[in-house]
């Protein structure tokens, strides 16, 4: 009798673990970068996959680079799949594209014939590029819901209405979208994407807004320091493309390393110094001579706030929790 009960005890406890360590596999996000850079290497462009920890199934924030991404990731392990093309039909359930330059949307026009139906989520304005400028047949084909015909109708397009939450079926996410200035009145977007209580966001391009005569950066800032301050926000994605020697007028709505510092000055303010608990991912950075080193030493010496500042590589998987 003593050892049934023991026995059911510990069975209990068992059942008290697994349920424990399922729930905690699906709480955070894994992030595969399938590109990281801002140009000119046309196989490392903007795109980073994010799935709930626990899933394979993605979104693509940005799709700059899908194959050649996909292949990396590969080679680094991050994808048990060994098929390119069936890892982006499979695992990515929906495109999320900031702005309509072609080093963030490039990969996905370019791989539409090996994809499958899926939706592209964008601001209307966006959604407009897409439509009028690569989904057509001039310069590809319409493999979208909507414009020249014939309409292939693989992809659906999804207007987003800024800061209205919605959930991407088939997936474990939630994601706001957030209009960003990037050369005003040029529209670009911030994504933040929640997987129950915790959250991750990413900025495409975007200027400061001292440069821009804008107050999008701070309205975004206003709108995620509640959950800074909460433990919440787990990573931002945010692009640094130049470094401190470009003049405000050739940045073309773009960020430096001291830009970057005054904008997390601000969001730093606004959570009431509780930053530093968040992991600040920098992206984007373009290509010059010695760039990538002169950039990363210009954010190291100007991090007085001792905010955790990283660099996302191609390929290589990234787990928060």
């Amino acid at each position: 009798m003593i050892l049934k009960k023991y026995l059911t005890i510990l069975f209990c406890i068992s059942l008290m673990v697994s349920k424990a360590q399922t729930q905690n596999s699906k709480t955070g996000f894994t992030i595969v970068p399938l590109g990281v850079k801002g140009g000119l290497d046309e196989s490392n462009l903007s795109a980073y996959l994010v799935a709930a920890n626990g899933t394979t199934n993605y979104i693509s924030l940005d799709a700059g680079t899908i194959n050649a991404g996909i292949q990396k990731a590969i080679e680094k392990k991050s994808f048990n799949e060994n098929s390119p093309e069936e890892i982006q039909k499979k695992c990515i359930k929906a495109y999320f594209i900031s702005h309509g330059h072609l080093d963030h949307l490039a990969g996905l026009v370019l791989n539409a014939p090996n994809d499958i139906a899926k939706p592209i989520y964008a601001f209307p304005s966006v959604i407009d590029v897409l439509k009028n400028n690569y989904f057509t047949w001039k310069s590809w084909a319409n493999f979208a819901s909507e414009g020249e015909k014939p309409i292939l109708n693989k992809y659906t397009y999804k207007p987003l209405i800024a800061g209205k939450e919605i959930q991407i079926p088939n997936t474990e996410l939630s994601v706001s979208a957030y209009s960003l200035s990037h050369v005003n009145p040029y529209e670009s977007s911030a994504f933040l994407v929640r997987n129950a209580n915790d959250y991750l966001l990413y900025l495409g391009d975007t200027g400061a807004d001292t440069v821009e005569k804008s107050n999008k950066l701070t309205e975004l800032w206003t709108a995620v320091a509640p959950l800074v301050k909460a433990a919440k926000l787990k990573a931002i994605f945010m692009e640094v493309s130049f470094d401190n020697s470009m003049p405000d007028k050739a940045l073309f709505g773009h960020l430096t390393p001291k830009l970057l510092m005054q904008e997390l000055h601000k969001l730093n303010d606004l959570s009431e110094g509780k930053l530093k608990n968040t992991t600040i991912y920098i992206t984007h950075i373009k290509p010059c001579a010695n760039c990538e080193e002169t950039i990363k030493q210009q954010i190291k010496e100007g991090n007085q706030l001792g905010l955790q500042i990283t660099y996302p590589v191609q390929g290589k998987a990234i787990n928060i929790r």
